[in-house]
């Protein structure tokens, strides 16, 4: 069990108008690579503060990020910066393509942010996009002519393209219909098993079944935890486990 990223103390705070709100409130966690790890909690408990803590979106105001025994929270800015693009992907609730240009550039503009040989990037997007089901027909066109489930598909690759150590997803199906929301996460569920160590944070009972380790928030702490085997397909025994365990933290 190799731990890749670690939360220590972690406390958030935001002032607004002069009332102080503590978000996180020394917030241990450990993330261990290979893991399908899902963060749930009711509205306002600190999911996506807590996401975007430990993927250097945001800096905590007190305590300390570690990736690799390195402390991550004191990097200035740029070097902030530099450790996203080369550590971690992302993908949103919106998947903020840009529609002025064809989804093939969409990924290739984030390739380049690492990798410089074009062609060998080229190559790269072509294989992933056949691995995620995005026919060649569809690369030349624009996100607005694609489905949501078919941008969210891009927004996947996008998130991947620079092979990063860690991929944060922000309720990824939560734009989706059940038949896309189903798609997104049988692709989700295939790079984990393929070793892509993920972080979700979700609402969705049918998303967070696809874990292997639950991580519940209230009032910006973890209130439990709840460990599963590796997805292999729904089952009444893994359903009941966690549908027994979200009433427990009265979900």
């Amino acid at each position: 069990m190799e731990v890749i990223l670690t939360a220590k103390d972690l406390c958030k705070s935001f002032s607004n108008e002069s009332v102080l709100h503590h978000v996180l409130k020394n917030l241990n966690l450990q993330i261990v690579k290979g893991d399908f790890t899902v963060i749930m909690g009711s509205s306002g408990s600190g999911k996506s503060t807590l996401l975007y803590a430990l993927s250097g979106m945001d800096r905590p105001t007190l305590g300390s990020i570690i990736y690799k025994g390195e402390e991550i929270s004191k990097y200035s800015n740029d070097k902030l910066a530099v450790f996203r693009r080369g550590h971690c992907g992302f993908v949103f609730q919106q998947n903020y393509l840009n529609d002025t240009m064809s989804i093939f550039d969409n990924v290739m503009i984030s390739g380049l942010l690492i990798q410089k040989d074009r062609r060998e990037l080229s190559n790269k997007v072509k294989e992933l996009f056949i691995k995620l089901n995005i026919s060649e027909n569809m690369w030349k066109k624009f996100p607005s002519q694609l489905s949501g489930g078919e941008q969210q598909r891009v927004a996947l690759v996008r998130g991947i393209i620079n092979s990063p150590e860690i991929l944060f997803a922000d309720e990824p199906t939560g734009a989706l219909n059940s038949h896309n929301t189903n798609e997104v996460l049988n692709l989700l569920t295939k790079l984990n098993k393929e070793g892509q160590s993920i972080v979700m944070v979700t609402h969705d009972i049918k998303s967070a079944i696809r874990g292997n380790k639950i991580i519940y928030l209230k009032d910006g702490m973890i209130a439990s935890e709840l460990s599963l085997e590796e997805y292999t397909g729904e089952s009444d025994e893994r359903h009941g486990r966690l549908l027994a365990f979200l009433q427990e933290m009265d979900w």
